[in-house]
This record gives C-alpha cells, structure tokens and sequence, in this order.
C-alpha cells in the first residue's frame, strides 16, 4: 500500500488493517519454517513495510 492510501483512512481502519497484516505475516512465516511456502515468498517483506508504515503513522498521531 501506499503512504497517501494509508493516511487517508481513519485510526479504526488502519488498525483493523494492522490486525489482518500480523496475522498473514505470522500465517507466511509458520508456512515458511514448514518448509511450504514457496511462490508467496516474496511477499513477506512487502507486507511488513506495510506493516511498519502503519505503525509510523499511527505513532504520529500521538505526539499531537
């Protein structure tokens, strides 16, 4: 996702959105030690810069 996507949703979408990459990051990584993950490899660290861009701008709301 993109930087201007993410800031236009609301605090409540963006942590639903949080939510739902964990969980596919933490589904990818167990398929990954299994020994099963292969064409979908690639997209483990996409989704945990989306994770971390999430993050950013969730904290930066705090300090305001």
């Amino acid at each position: 996702m993109k930087t201007g996507d993410l800031r236009k949703m609301d605090k409540k979408a963006l942590e639903s959105k949080l939510q739902e990459l964990r969980v596919d990051v933490g589904k990818m990584r167990m398929s990954s030690a299994k020994g099963t993950l292969r064409k979908d490899s690639g997209k483990i660290r996409p989704k945990k810069r989306d994770i971390a861009r999430i993050m950013t701008i969730l904290g930066e709301g705090d300090g305001k």
